[in-house]
């Protein structure tokens, strides 16, 4: 098990920049893939990247390809979302994840660990 807190979350306007961090407990940060997902109101949640145990492999979902760039420093156990050019559609809470590669991309009930989440909202 892995215990991940988010941070990095708030108001910007559209066209704005935040980052996100997530940081992870326990020696084992560096056995897990990471991703990032996210839920707007009324929406079910949604994969937006991941990375793999060494960062040598990311994936991005192609809404925020162009702009986001997932990142992570396992020496300090963290992961990382750079957000660039936000837009409105945006605004959603973001959620960090740790498993398996696989499981991340496929999301939902695949993922096993969890944080609490970080709102971001987008303002036009």
């Amino acid at each position: 098990q892995v215990q991940l807190v988010e941070s990095g979350g708030g108001l910007v306007q559209a066209g704005g920049s935040l980052r996100l961090s997530c940081a992870a407990s326990g020696r084992t940060f560096r056995t897990y893939a990471m991703g990032w997902f996210r839920q707007a109101p009324g929406k079910e949640r949604e994969f937006v990247a991941a990375i793999s145990t060494s960062g040598g492999s990311t994936s991005l979902a192609d809404s925020v390809k162009g702009r986001f760039a997932i990142s992570r420093d396992n020496a300090a156990t963290q992961l990382y979302l750079q957000m660039n050019s936000l837009k409105p559609e945006d605004t959603a809470v973001y959620y960090c994840a740790a498993d398996a590669y696989l499981a991340l991309l496929r999301g939902g009930t695949m993922v096993h660990n969890w944080g609490q989440g970080t709102q971001v909202t987008v303002s036009s």
